[in-house]
């Protein structure tokens, strides 16, 4: 293994990073993942294909394969190499571990999904703060009352990440990000959090608050917790993820999650 990718999995790898992977091995992707019985693997693949935003597909193993495509990541091991797990039984989080060893089972199918630390680089390299960055804490993450559109026994409300943008740039931060359909591209929402359900900014469903300044904008962006709402929602017998914020860092360059060049028309700040 070599480079920052591989080294962040080292890293994580051998115990020595445990919290969130915002800023880790910055330039480079990180993926969401989920792992399922291979029963409940087909209707997991047609729930992506059917909710692309919240969970855009980076890759898919074989069952039983614990070993991602190399040219994600080259000789990972996705029992060990994410600072930390979930483990949710009949839709009910069971325990959280930092390695899956022996846990992982010869039926398992594993799936990696788009995260949007990935465009948060091109966010800073544009002069567009990340608080979360800033605080040195996780991402701010929340349901919402929006369904996601189910398959099989799979429904459950959209998740969301927020950062808080300045006014003025929030139409630059819709375009930069729209260029990143593969973690989440554009963000869905900006502004009133009531418009989707959320009650109160300071208390995320999934890791921590973050102040917002006066003149900032709460915008929101689809998020890969979403298939933990899924699990809970549905009451899935089995599924295992990553905690919030804790991904898995690939060894794919964030321009190589480009998509092509397009106008794009920044949803209403409500």
């Amino acid at each position: 293994m070599s480079g920052e990718g591989a080294a962040a999995r080292l890293m994580i790898r051998a115990g020595a990073w445990r919290g969130p992977t915002a800023g880790l091995a910055p330039g480079f992707v990180q993926a969401n993942l989920v792992v399922l019985p291979a029963g409940s693997a087909g209707d997991f693949r047609i729930f992506c294909e059917r909710n692309p935003r919240p969970c855009p597909l980076l890759d898919v193993t074989t069952a039983g394969c614990s070993v991602p495509d190399p040219g994600l990541a080259a000789n990972a091991d996705l029992r060990t190499d994410l600072p930390r797990y979930r483990i949710y039984r009949d839709g009910r989080l069971a325990e959280e571990v930092e390695d899956l060893l022996d846990a992982w089972q010869p039926d398992w199918v594993a799936f990696l999904l788009g995260c949007s630390f990935t465009f948060e680089g091109a966010l800073l390299a544009a002069g567009i703060p990340v608080r979360h960055l800033e605080c040195g804490s996780n991402v701010p993450m929340y349901r919402t009352t929006v369904a996601c559109r189910p398959a099989g026994a799979l429904a459950g409300p959209l998740v969301v990440s927020m950062r808080p943008i300045p006014r003025g740039l929030v139409a630059q931060a819709v375009a930069i990000t729209a260029r990143f359909p593969h973690a989440h591209g554009a963000p869905v929402h900006a502004g009133d959090p009531a418009g989707i359900g959320i009650e109160a900014l300071d208390r995320p469903d999934y890791g921590d608050p973050v102040p917002i300044e006066p003149d900032e904008v709460p915008v929101f962006w689809a998020c890969g917790v979403t298939a933990q709402a899924v699990a809970e929602a549905a009451r899935i017998p089995l599924m295992i993820t990553h905690a919030p914020g804790h991904m898995l860092v690939t060894d794919r360059r964030n321009q190589e999650s480009l998509g092509p060049s397009a106008r794009h028309t920044p949803p209403s700040v409500l």
